[in-house]
């Protein structure tokens, strides 16, 4: 069976000083990264942060305007081969053929590889039980829940072995049982040594999933650590105020981290300590007329995204206007 290009020294993906810009518009600003072997490794942003650029450069799509990549221990401007023999990219979106069935679409994208007929029958029902697909391989994938399809489209990837596994919001779209399944489709990636590389619009999913995360905004790593570390980065806690009137809540909105004035709520950090709550209670209400009611609360990675970008929204510059929306 084909394989990919033997593993090498370092680190699974690295860059340094990595730049792009789409006309006027500067997408990504002197990127580094460092992802670890084996690891799964989450990039988060909000709309327009580069993280779509990001990964169509390290997956030989793109070409950056200056720095440097590596994937897999290559290049990805002067060995790209090397790169994409050693990687999968699976997108938001499944690239499966509804007309064939489950078994057909994998021994297709096996025969692509360079797989034998003999030994795209063996990989193909080697993944489908791995991907728990078994007893639905002879259905076509059209008749496939949005889950099993995104199962089927993972197998398709793993066709060949790859050293790392680039996902781009994987699981949109998807229910919490889908989810929690797909989850663990990347837990027993990483177990097999397998490094991923995450894009994903959910913050539980990278804190339930990543070894490392980074935060990015507006082309640049704002911020990197575990999840864990991150969360230390608005204090550990939140303290949860309800405010009396809309006067009382604008007053306060610029210390918070957490927002709704449907409800009059703001969340404003705090090391969770009672001393330290009832010193900011005083402090933020002194004649004790604002706030009716308050809750304490871990923080969680929204208070950490919230904090640490300062954009929402925004349509994505990251992508080349030439250039489909996905890949």
């Amino acid at each position: 069976m084909p394989s990919a290009t033997p593993p090498t020294s370092g680190p699974a993906v690295e860059t340094a000083g990595l730049r792009k810009a789409y006309g006027t518009v500067t997408v990504l600003e002197s990127l580094d990264l460092r992802v670890e072997r084996g690891s799964v490794f989450a990039l988060l942003g909000p709309n327009g942060a580069g993280k779509t650029t990001t990964v169509r450069i390290l997956t030989t799509l793109t070409r950056p305007d200056a720095g440097h990549a590596r994937v897999a221990g290559h290049d990805v401007v002067t060995r790209r081969s090397d790169v994409r023999r050693a990687i999968s990219l699976t997108g938001q979106f499944a690239a499966v053929d509804d007309t064939q069935t489950g078994a057909e679409n994998l021994r297709m994208a096996a025969r692509l590889s360079g797989l034998s007929r003999r030994d795209a029958d063996r990989r193909a029902a080697e993944l489908l039980e791995r991907f728990g697909l078994a007893d639905a391989g002879r259905r076509r994938a059209g008749t496939y829940s949005g889950g099993m399809r995104r199962r089927l489209d993972l197998a398709a990837g793993l066709v060949r072995r790859v050293e790392v596994m680039f996902l781009d919001e994987p699981t949109t779209g998807l229910d919490p049982r889908s989810r929690q399944e797909l989850w663990q489709v990347v837990r027993d990636l990483a177990a097999d040594g397998t490094t991923v590389f995450l894009t994903t619009q959910y913050l539980e999913e990278a804190d339930r999933l990543a070894d490392r995360i980074a935060v990015m905004d507006s082309g640049r790593i704002v911020a990197e650590g575990t999840a864990d570390a991150l969360k230390s980065r608005v204090a550990g806690h939140r303290l949860d105020l309800v405010l009396a009137d809309e006067h009382a809540y604008l007053r306060l909105a610029g210390r918070a981290v957490h927002h709704s004035p449907e409800t009059l709520t703001l969340g404003v950090p705090t090391d969770g300590s009672a001393v330290h709550v009832r010193a900011l209670l005083d402090e933020l209400d002194p004649e004790r007329r604002d706030i009716t009611r308050f809750a304490l609360h871990t923080a969680t990675l929204d208070d950490v995204f919230l904090t640490l970008t300062a954009r929402d929204g925004a349509e994505d510059p990251s992508r080349d206007p030439r250039e489909p929306a996905h890949v």
